[in-house]
């Protein structure tokens, strides 16, 4: 058989005769076949167990990207793989279509978002059918169209009514350019993740959803999750926050009205030197009323974002408000300062500072001559104020004790908590309690692209719920006409005052909607649910508790808090409304890696750089094959070689998967994908990797083309097998075993195609053309075509009509048994070792005995060579593996 390695594109004319590999009409007939049987569509099935794969919703930017192939190539395999195993699996596919690229795309093209979004819906549907994903296809939605929305609308209504939902002024990042608010984690440097623009602080209305209400179970539903990386679960736990401490009111000298701190830490109560509050908090409002310094600091504070991040690397800076707080042990005035660094919407806004203790307290009360006081300290340690973090980090240090304090001095951590406790709760002055990091969702946002909040004000009866009867309230989705007449970012919606017209439930006088759109987050948080009940009149119906929790769930890992923390509460809503059962979204998460590439650019004459798409420059090496420089195709010019990096736009780094299917075929892109790195580590894109993955799989379309044409083939006599069969044989069934771990437990795609590629190898130095050998050959093959499958479906399914069998859908056919006998080994190859080092191998008998093993090894004459002059002191035989002589 030929085994050597071809050069070149699969795509055409790189194989002579009616049998080469044509990776275009196989994958043409394979899809055809798909559709017209409906293979992929799937309905509950009590007799089978469920397996419910999904990967993350695309948005429908236009086109895909090699982070989807990647992402969906994982969650493809991994359903093929499961549906060969017997399950009867679902993978559904919808589009993540709200949002703020479709809208801004929408008014830089003077056309309607709706039009631009359901056009790149169209296309990049066809781009995921080239790809042969196994999709059922019959519950596909977009979650812009009205008979989706309408049910997160109709949840709405019903958390407003239990008062999950509701709404209040809060301080936001507003971007100016966008016109709209960022969450926090949109804010970078400053400013507006998309734009650019410098964040602004504003206090506007927005409404809520009571994640805080869910903040304990949310935080213990993590230990239920084995199946999810400890990163995600870290970080999720990290945001939510829990912290135990005390709630401390200090009495405000001249004011009615106690300022109120959450302190972890009120052992140091008593190194209070001054209480900082944010500069939206109310005393800080009415401080600056007659102060105008003041109260030009505070306008200044309301620029820069609201994020902690940020607030954690800015300047410190503050003002004294003229206010003194009263410490409510000892009496004593601290000044009340307003503090750049304190977020009125993170606790209370106040925070009671101890600059002997506390590195930003430090920093602020050094920079402002304000006092600082030790309270804590560490036996046989001389006191030094840089050297908080230290002490003052582990609260559970044995030899940290509590120290000019009166009543808590000598006490340790928990002893000085339960004594001012006590004291504190006596007078009335503090209390228990339990805080989370975590805030409220906000929901709302205030561009048109969005749906709907289906909320009618009021002047009379304030804000009501939409009746539910008159459910979904529509997004007018002909809006083309307000961008064509440069309406900028202003929402249609917020400009039409004949849409926001409309009655008050309540009193029947005139009334508004509301002209706020859900963050889309909203629409992604219940997705999953949806696919299960297509055509539900609720949100979901029965079907839904066949099918969750989803078995496995694949998306990036940036995803972590925001999408994936939403996506576990929201499904705890369902739980609450009845409609679920289970209490967690996904059983398993696997998080993938980015796709990365070369960059190449050329610096301009103002600094700026004109980045370069990989495609078209070409590369030099040396007679090493290192490489030595680029050039661009278009002109043979040099241009400079950048970092590796995530594949991006911005970087010009991206490769088209449409190009490099139309190429190779999806097979061969989809190959790749599982074999260049493991699933959770990043994938460095490859285009002689590529190559690479062509040349293998027309190795295997020749090896079984070559073979089939034989005339028959015998059945294998597993006693009639000769030892190089049974070499051969064993490969195969150990094979079979690592590739099924490495599919179904592991998700190691890339060691088992490794696996594949070995045995391809023996296969092709395999010249036994006996009818026992031609039986074991056809043995690997067929198995070979099924163990693919799950990565190379078309090239699979042409292959199994090939070797004779009906043209079927290979997931119904059953993974294939591993033979134990197989398996089993008449000799063993055992490495010799002398003094450490390798010195040769030996053949012995599975079952000889220690004694033998080293008989044979000292026998062999390498090894006699290396011994000569030597006293054997100890031979140590670790059976099966290796026999170590030591000698002296």
């Amino acid at each position: 058989m030929q085994n050597n390695d071809e050069q070149g594109s699969p795509s055409a004319g790189t194989e002579a005769g009616e049998n080469a590999y044509r990776p275009q009409a196989v994958e043409a007939a394979a899809q055809q076949y798909w559709a017209a049987e409906r293979a992929y569509e799937v309905t509950e099935d009590a007799s089978r167990p469920k397996f419910y794969c999904l990967s993350m919703l695309p948005y429908p930017s236009g086109a895909l990207h090699m982070g989807h192939v990647r992402n969906y190539t994982i969650g493809d395999v991994i359903s093929r793989f499961q549906r060969m195993q017997g399950r009867n699996v679902l993978q559904p596919m919808g589009w993540d279509a709200f949002g703020l690229p479709a809208e801004n795309a929408a008014i830089k093209n003077k056309t309607a978002p709706a039009k631009w979004t359901y056009a790149n819906i169209e296309h990049m549907r066809g781009q995921l059918k080239s790809l042969g994903y196994a999709i059922d296809w019959s519950r596909e939605f977009a979650t812009c169209r009205p008979d989706y929305y309408v049910h997160e609308q109709r949840m709405f209504v019903r958390l407003m009514k239990k008062g999950i939902a509701y709404r209040k002024n809060s301080v936001v990042n507003w971007d100016p350019v966008d016109q709209t608010v960022l969450a926090n984690e949109q804010v970078i440097d400053g400013r507006g993740w998309r734009t650019g623009a410098l964040v602004e602080k504003r206090e506007i209305p927005q409404w809520f959803l009571k994640i805080t209400d869910y903040a304990q179970e949310l935080l213990d539903g993590l230990d239920t999750l084995p199946g999810w990386p400890d990163a995600v679960k870290t970080m999720q736990r990290n945001w939510i926050g829990r912290s135990e401490g005390l709630e401390i009111h200090f009495a405000v000298d001249g004011e009615a009205d106690p300022l109120t701190v959450f302190t972890t830490r009120p052992d140091t109560l008593m190194g209070v030197t001054f209480v900082s509050i944010a500069g939206e908090h109310p005393l800080a409002l009415k401080a600056a009323g007659n102060n105008p310094a003041l109260a030009a600091f505070l306008a200044e504070l309301r620029q820069g974002g609201v994020s902690e991040a940020e607030l954690e690397t800015q300047e410190k800076r503050g003002m004294a408000t003229g206010l003194f707080a009263i410490h409510p042990v000892t009496g004593d005035k601290v000044p009340v300062w307003v503090a750049n660094f304190v977020l009125m919407g993170y606790g209370t806004g106040a925070v009671m500072a101890v600059p002997g203790h506390d590195e930003r307290d430090f920093e602020f009360a050094g920079k402002y001559g304000l006092p600082i006081r030790q309270v804590i300290a560490v036996e046989g340690e001389s006191y030094d104020a840089t050297r908080w973090q230290e002490w003052y980090g582990d609260k559970t240090r044995a030899d940290m004790r509590v120290v000019n304090s009166g009543v808590l001095d000598g006490k340790n951590y928990r002893q000085a908590f339960d004594t001012i406790a006590e004291v504190l709760g006596k007078d009335g002055k503090g209390e228990r309690r339990v805080n989370y990091r975590l805030r409220d969702w906000g929901v709302s946002r205030q561009r048109y692209w969005g749906c709907p909040i289906p909320v009618i004000r009021c002047a009379k009866c304030g804000d009501l719920p939409v009746p539910e009867d008159q459910l979904p309230v529509l997004l007018p989705e002909d809006v083309a006409d307000v961008y064509s007449k440069g309406g900028g970012v202003q929402s249609p919606i917020k400009a039409d005052p004949e849409w926001r017209k409309t009655t008050c439930p309540e009193c029947g006088g005139a009334a508004e909607r509301e002209t706020d759109t859900f963050d889309t987050f909203m629409e992604s948080s219940w997705y999953y649910a949806r696919y299960t009940s297509p055509g539900a009149a609720e949100q979901v119906d029965g079907r839904a508790n066949y099918w969750l929790p989803v078995d496995q769930y694949i998306g990036g890992i940036e995803h972590a808090i925001l999408h994936l923390l939403y996506f576990r509460f929201y499904h705890k809503l369902m739980r609450d409304a009845g409609l679920v059962q289970s209490d967690e979204p996904a059983t398993n998460l696997l998080c993938q890696g980015m796709v990365i590439a070369e960059t190449f650019y050329r610096e301009n004459a103002d600094g700026s750089k004109d980045w370069i798409n990989p495609a078209d420059v070409e590369i030099q090496r040396d007679d090493k094959a290192r490489v030595v420089g680029a050039l661009l195709k278009a002109d043979g010019q040099p241009v400079l070689i950048g970092g590796t990096e995530k594949m991006s736009k911005s970087k010009n780094n991206g490769v088209d998967p449409q190009s490099m299917v139309g190429k190779f075929g999806a097979d061969t892109v989809r190959l790749f994908s599982m074999f260049a790195a493991p699933p959770e580590q990043s994938l460095e894109w490859s285009e002689a990797g590529v190559e690479g993955m062509a040349r293998f799989l027309r190795r295997f379309w020749r090896e079984v083309t070559t073979h089939a044409s034989q005339p028959d083939h015998p059945v294998v006599d597993p006693a009639a097998l000769d030892a190089g069969q049974k070499a051969l044989r064993r490969q195969l069934h150990e094979t079979i075993q690592k590739v099924g771990d490495d599919f179904g437990r592991r998700h190691a795609f890339n060691t088992a195609i490794a696996a594949l590629m070995e045995l391809l190898n023996a296969l092709g130095k395999f010249n036994d053309m006996s009818d026992q050998g031609r039986a074991v050959r056809h043995e690997a093959l067929e198995a070979m075509v099924l163990l693919l499958n799950p990565v190379t479906p078309h090239l699979s399914h042409a292959l199994w009509q090939v070797l004779g069998h009906p043209e079927t859908v290979l997931e119904t056919l059953p993974w294939p048994a591993v033979d134990e006998s197989a398996l089993v080994r008449d000799s063993l190859t055992l490495a010799v070792q002398v003094n450490g080092k390798l010195r040769g191998t030996i053949e012995v008998p599975a079952s000889a005995s220690k004694d033998e093993a080293e008989a044979v090894a000292r026998a062999h004459p390498q090894v006699l060579a290396y011994l000569e002059g030597l006293t054997v002191r100890k031979v140590i035989v670790v059976p099966g593996k290796i026999v170590n002589i030591v000698a002296g």
